[in-house]
């Protein structure tokens, strides 16, 4: 045995760069951990018997003399209830002062779940959140990003979901949060009084990018434990993608890797979708429901990022400021969620699609309303109302600070319909008309 463990020891480099080391070594796996001078790492290439290791801290002040261990298991970590309510880093050690977690150990990243074991979903997410709720309804299983600017609230949208969802558990994976945003979101969880069914994974901005590769995989095996063994309903919340691609972008470049579309890795497809493919409904009743924030360069929806993630999930949630109300809101153009017909008229009210409907035309007759006026043209009484539901409608639906549930969003609705409409001018079919329309009183 004291052979053996001699045998996984080496202390000759054949190269060294900015995040990498690389050595001859025999009977090493990819994904393995391993630590090179002390400094945990992580094999992330085999060929041959030249194994590339990733080191998670930086390569500064490592000699090419120096003690490569490898400890013949990838990352792992302690699955049980302890979890509950407690922040981790990276590596899934504790960093809330609390004791380690005792439990079942188990090894991140592993497959998704086998598509015979899936079922459609059909269970409603309420967020609270009209413009996500009414216009874009969530269902279990769902993966869905948020494409949303540096300088949008993302963050705090994400933690308005994670109080207001109507789940089991909330697992955050943080990634380079700044110290605010993660004190923000460890403060409003505690003064919510909501820790109990939340765990968090973060790696701020002061620790090395490349940790964030972790994040993901550390969130999603504590969410397998609870959908899988505990039949719980868990929402993965994961902040923010952007940020674990360029950590994914700084591995490759350092290995000498050819960069695909916009200095991205060629495997950025795959390595998106092994995050985002564990979102599932399971048999039994337990799901695993993956949002996430995607921040965009300038808007750009075409970058590498959100054009890979957009052909991996199943829609997307589009924040952007609106100066009409001067608020923030989830841009019914530019956003979809691909299964809300799933719930829509089954879990929700039997208006919800006419009312979605129509509360969206009427909406984007206000914007043909305004390019009518932006050019000098005549407006007629039919645009000037809808410029004045526009605003209405932005203001007590659309944007984010509302929370309401989804029948209070549909009444709010019909309120707005009948202020600024005729029945007929919101092409709604009659029986709903005549059993929802709230008669404006003299």
């Amino acid at each position: 045995m004291a052979n053996k463990a001699y045998q996984r020891t080496y202390t000759q480099l054949q190269a060294i760069t900015k995040a990498t080391v690389s050595l001859k070594a025999q009977n090493v796996a990819n994904d393995e951990l391993a630590t090179v001078n002390g400094k945990l790492a992580q094999v992330v290439k085999t060929k041959g018997e030249l194994v590339t290791l990733q080191v998670f801290s930086g390569t500064e002040g490592i000699p090419t003399n120096a003690e490569v261990a490898f400890q013949s298991a990838p990352p792992t970590i302690k699955v049980s209830e302890q979890l509950s309510g407690r922040f981790f880093n990276a590596y899934g050690l504790p960093i809330d002062g609390g004791p380690e977690v005792e439990g079942e150990v188990r090894e991140i990243g592993g497959p998704s779940v086998n598509p015979y074991k899936r079922r459609q979903p059909s269970q409603l997410i309420p967020t609270g959140i009209a413009g996500i709720d009414l216009n874009n309804t969530l269902v279990s299983g769902q993966k869905i990003p948020f494409f949303a600017d540096p300088d949008q609230p993302y963050n705090q949208v994400m933690a308005d979901v994670a109080l207001r969802a109507d789940v089991d558990k909330i697992i955050l994976g943080g990634m380079g949060l700044s110290n605010d945003d993660y004190l923000y979101f460890r403060h409003t969880f505690e003064a919510e009084g909501a820790l109990d069914k939340i765990v968090c994974f973060i790696n701020t901005t002061e620790e090395p990018p490349v940790e964030r590769l972790l994040v993901p995989d550390m969130a999603l095996t504590a969410a397998e434990y609870f959908a899988v063994d505990k039949n719980e309903k868990v929402l993965v919340l994961l902040t923010d993608m952007t940020l674990y691609a360029d950590a994914l972008s700084i591995v490759s470049n350092r290995m000498d890797q050819i960069p695909s579309k916009d200095s991205m890795p060629g495997s950025l497809y795959s390595d998106l979708a092994k995050i985002y493919e564990k979102a599932v409904q399971l048999p039994a009743g337990g799901s695993i429901t993956i949002i996430a924030v995607t921040t965009l360069n300038d808007g750009d929806i075409t970058h590498a990022i959100p054009d890979n993630t957009g052909y991996i999930t199943e829609g997307q949630l589009f924040l952007r400021y609106d100066s009409d109300s001067g608020k923030v809101i989830v841009d019914p153009f530019r956003s979809l969620s691909r299964l809300k017909q799933l719930v829509q008229g089954k879990k929700t009210r039997e208006d919800h699609s006419q009312v979605m409907n129509a509360g969206v035309r009427l909406y984007a007759d206000a914007q043909n309303a305004k390019t009518k006026l932006e050019n000098g043209f005549d407006l007629s009484d039919y645009d000037l109302r809808c410029l004045d539901y526009a605003k209405e409608y932005a203001t007590r639906i659309l944007s984010i600070d509302v929370n309401i549930k989804i029948d209070e969003m549909l009444d709010t609705a019909w309120e707005l319909f009948a202020k600024h409409f005729s029945p007929a001018e919101t092409g709604i079919k009659q029986v709903l008309i005549d059993k929802y329309w709230k008669k404006q009183e003299a």
